[in-house]
């Protein structure tokens, strides 16, 4: 007994169903994001704020005498290091270049956020167009290179608490703008991380007798 033919109105519908799923799947959320886009501008100012996090890790690394400073520097250049290798692997794979005309932070504008002024203590709130919060002046980071000993030690818990507050509030601002999942992953593990990172680096500045800066975070 033959068994009654489909009808091939339905079989066509139901390519059509499926294909656009797959294209919606393919070219929607999969879909590279553009040269402004949230994750975009993140991408490349959290590769340019890791690098600064990296490069004082490396001086500190080079001149403390402290197993748990010396430890605390080799994590945060492993893990910055890493994170800022697949920033940039993003930007290649989205076919987008690393620097862009856009000013830094533009793509956090309008929604909140702001930087503290770059090489100041900053405060809750502050906001300075185009500055990427918590990072180091020149004359900080030429400060850092010329102390020696405890004095070197607590500037760069110093700086390095401010820096990772401004690389949270950068990560937080990612997750209210961004459902890319690769990158909304990577802004969790920066909270967390960098959020347990301030809560040690302010304990071994309490061992030594100082304070951090005051919080840049809201």
């Amino acid at each position: 007994m033959h068994k009654p033919a489909k009808n091939p109105l339905l079989i066509a519908c139901a390519v059509l169903i499926v294909g656009a799923a797959v294209v919606f799947l393919v070219l929607g959320r999969g879909a590279a994001p553009a040269d402004g886009s949230a994750e975009a501008g993140f991408a490349r100012d959290m590769a340019t704020h890791h690098a600064q996090a990296v490069d004082m890790s490396f001086t500190i690394r080079d001149k403390s005498q402290s197993k748990e400073i010396r430890n605390l520097a080799f994590d945060i250049i492993n893990t910055q290091a890493t994170q800022r290798g697949m920033f940039i692997g993003w930007l290649e794979q989205w076919g987008l270049g690393q620097s862009t005309d856009l000013r830094s932070m533009a793509w956090m504008s309008g929604h909140g956020h702001g930087a503290a002024p770059t090489g100041s203590a900053g405060s809750a709130g502050s906001v300075e167009p185009g500055v990427m919060p918590g990072m180091a002046s020149a004359a900080e980071l030429a400060k850092l290179k010329e102390l020696q000993g405890t004095e070197a030690e607590v500037l760069f818990l110093q700086l390095m608490i401010r820096h990772h507050e401004g690389g949270v509030q950068m990560a937080e601002g990612l997750l209210k703008l961004s459902d890319r999942d690769e990158v909304v992953n990577m802004a969790q593990k920066i909270v967390k991380g960098q959020s347990g990172e301030i809560k040690l680096m302010t304990e071994m500045l309490g061992h030594r007798g100082a304070q951090p800066y005051p919080t840049i975070l809201k």
